[in-house]
């Protein structure tokens, strides 16, 4: 394993202070590809994290690859997301000292003990530019709003998604562009932030930067079905309606929708660049 880095926190109005040597103990809350490809970066590192919290649910059944690859050892040290409401669990998180919570493409929301079972707090992977589209749906909303679209690490508060801002990135748009092709590019994106951020993370130089939570927006899942609805007697301009269509193409998942003669069809897009030899044509 490699020398324990020298480190120190820093909350917004406290000064840092770097006395203390020590490897920073981790506790990883790890789902999905995003979550694979966190845990390989610190097993490749030679930082492994103190402990894994893995998702029940094994979305893509990718579990097994996150404990191969995140270099963890003893199953003493890997949870699972059933648990976590079980006293037993918390106890045995709390008694690891850890330094700090990283929620990877985590799924759920933690509330309550589980925010405080780290000394520095828990820092979230979220897929928008904060404050925009805090919530659900991020990559429909992006398109449909035309709000700036990026990725974010931020601290876990009480509220959803209104936590302080400790690093984001934009992520450019195009009109080929999809709600499959946001998504794809959210997860990409958010990863190499957080290997770009690790250094200031391991060393405890993390940013608090406050939301200012009324220039952005917020979305409920119940949103999405009626928000996806295209009325066929209501006036739409050809961006609108185009930018409704490929937010809500992402096969398998359902398209835009409409009802004519009390049948319910569903509609996506397909939107290609033409390049400047077939324009000429």
């Amino acid at each position: 394993m490699r020398a324990a880095a020298i480190w120190a926190f820093s909350r917004a109005g406290q000064s840092c202070d770097t006395q203390t040597i020590k490897l920073m103990k981790i506790a990883l809350f790890a789902s999905n590809a995003v979550g694979r490809e966190v845990a390989r970066f610190l097993g490749a590192e030679g930082e492994p994290p103190a402990c894994l919290i893995l998702d029940s649910h094994d979305p893509g059944g990718l579990n097994a690859q996150i404990v191969e690859g995140s270099g963890i050892a003893g199953a003493g040290a890997i949870f699972s997301s059933d648990s976590l409401g079980e006293p037993r669990t918390l106890e045995a998180l709390r008694g690891l000292g850890l330094d700090l919570a990283i929620l990877a493409w985590w799924p759920y929301i933690i509330k309550g003990e589980l925010i405080s079972i780290s000394r520095l707090g828990c820092l979230n992977f979220h897929p928008s530019y904060l404050p925009y589209n805090r919530g659900k749906h991020y990559n429909f909303w992006a398109l449909v709003e035309g709000a700036p679209f990026g990725v974010t690490l931020n601290w876990v508060g009480d509220g959803v998604d209104c936590g302080d801002i400790a690093f984001q990135s934009r992520v450019e748009t195009t009109w080929e562009d999809t709600g499959a092709t946001l998504y794809h590019k959210a997860q990409q994106e958010i990863v190499r932030l957080f290997k770009e951020s690790y250094p200031a993370i391991k060393g405890g130089n993390i940013p608090r930067v406050p939301q200012d939570l009324e220039c952005g927006s917020f979305h409920f899942a119940r949103e999405l079905e009626e928000a996806s609805r295209i009325a066929l007697d209501k006036t739409y301009t050809a961006r609108d309606l185009l930018n409704l269509l490929r937010a809500r193409t992402f096969p398998p998942h359902p398209g835009a929708w409409f009802v004519d003669g009390g049948k319910k069809y569903e509609v996506r897009v397909e939107i290609k660049k033409i390049d400047d030899e077939r324009q000429d044509g």
